[in-house]
């Protein structure tokens, strides 16, 4: 029997404190003298019984099952299977030590299993932060129905979890997207402005073909009506540009805006390529970052999912003037490219605006920015005192610039997304959609 696993329960003191006070109560009632010590004994048998029963041999079997990586910012589930191999019921209370980065120390799970039985219990984990999650042990403290002693088992000593992208999310819209129900997820139906011009094929007019697309040579030639079909563009570079600077540090509900980001550009970037397009990556900061350029494998998505993964920042300030040079160098085909950063202040704004005009020039770009959550809260609530009405004053002007810098981009012929974070992957989709209908890129 090992010290290290054995245990005291509340009941033990509670037996132990009881005893105590009926020695006490003796000093004047010499009667309970003797049956105390009855008692006593009858206590010392129970406790050696339960140690016996416990210690007698290995009675519990465990594992914690995690999956092979986490989505991020979605709730993960954990599952832990124990089987009891005693011959009597056991209660059993379970501590999971958990990954420092959830700052969870009050895990307590309590549950009994009869014997010669298997119990299997989940639980849920929401990790807002990419990375290694370290699991500890999981601590089984066994009792039986007596209930003075615990005997603890340790399992699975240390058990690593990486946290990537939301590939969750991804796989939800993926599958909104072949079911054709994106609606049901926010997404709109966009209606196809024209036709684009990609020729796929000559064929006989049958009714309802547009009239426009008749091929009189090929009528003449055939003597009856022939038509022009055409198919959507494919294979369009299509680029996801993440802002890694300080700007994009900022947390709402627990998860960065940069996170916020990064989960939303692989969503995106496996549309795009159930779209048939191709899907290039670049992130920046002061500095270029990563780059991958765009392709229409299917296989593509693992190394972006990776490379997500890796993304990491000092947060310094942006530099646009070196993301206008690296756009010029590396994109050299008109693509369409979703820059997802942030601007508080519309002077910020109008700092950058030269350099993404300079890069509209030449690409579809489309710059994807965040509302303010929280001082969209403060302008929602009530205000009773001349300090919140001043605050609601000034988060309202904020407001309004957000708004004012749609207008300055759109004006200046590039497109805009504002957006809040929990809603940036449904309207970069729908953006995506949009300009895909209107033939833009």
């Amino acid at each position: 029997m090992s010290l290290k696993s054995f245990y005291l329960t509340p009941r033990f003191f509670y037996a132990i404190a009881t005893l105590s006070v009926l020695f006490l109560l003796s000093y004047w009632w010499q009667w309970l003298y003797g049956i105390i010590w009855i008692l006593v004994i009858g206590f010392g048998i129970f406790l050696l019984l339960e140690i016996s029963m416990l210690y007698r041999k290995k009675g519990l079997n465990g594992e914690r099952i995690v999956p092979e990586k986490f989505s991020n910012s979605d709730l993960n589930s954990v599952s832990i299977v124990l089987q009891n191999q005693y011959a009597f019921k056991i209660r059993v209370g379970i501590i999971d030590e958990l990954p420092v980065q959830f700052q969870k120390r009050d895990f307590l799970k309590n549950l009994s299993i009869s014997e010669n039985d298997n119990n299997t219990f989940t639980y849920e984990v929401r990790p807002v932060a990419r990375g290694e999650y370290i699991f500890g042990n999981v601590n089984c403290y066994v009792s039986s129905a007596i209930g003075l002693i615990q005997r603890r088992y340790t399992f699975n000593n240390e058990q690593m979890v990486k946290v990537y992208p939301s590939f969750i999310q991804m796989k939800k819209y993926d599958f909104l997207s072949i079911d054709n129900r994106l609606s049901h997820s926010g997404l709109r139906k966009i209606r196809k402005i024209g036709h684009t011009m990609e020729f796929e094929q000559i064929k006989e007019y049958v009714i309802g073909d547009d009239v426009r697309t008749v091929n009189w040579k090929a009528t003449g030639k055939h003597a009856r009506l022939m038509v022009n079909q055409y198919q959507d563009e494919k294979m369009q570079p299509v680029y996801s540009i993440i802002d890694t600077s300080r700007g994009m540090k900022m947390p709402f509900d627990g998860l960065s805006l940069l996170d916020y980001a990064i989960n939303s550009s692989l969503a995106f970037s496996n549309i795009a390529l159930k779209k048939n397009d191709k899907v290039g990556l670049l992130d920046f900061s002061n500095k270029q970052g990563n780059f991958l350029p765009a392709q229409a494998k299917k296989t593509y998505l693992n190394l972006i999912l990776e490379t997500l993964y890796n993304i990491d920042t000092n947060f310094l300030d942006a530099d646009y003037g070196m993301l206008q040079a690296v756009a010029k160098r590396r994109i050299p085909q008109r693509s369409l490219l979703m820059l997802y950063t942030n601007f508080e202040h519309i002077s910020a704004l109008h700092r950058q605006l030269p350099y993404l005009q300079a890069i509209a020039k030449k690409h579809v770009l489309v710059v994807i920015f965040f509302e303010n959550i929280e001082l969209k809260r403060l302008i929602d609530s009530e205000a009773k005192t001349i300090s919140e009405i001043t605050d609601q004053t000034i988060a309202q002007q904020f407001e309004l610039d957000k708004k004012l810098m749609v207008r300055e981009l759109q004006q200046r012929g590039i497109q805009a997304v504002l957006t809040s974070p929990q809603d940036l992957t449904v309207n970069t989709i729908n953006k995506y959609l949009e300009i895909k209908a209107r033939g833009l890129l």
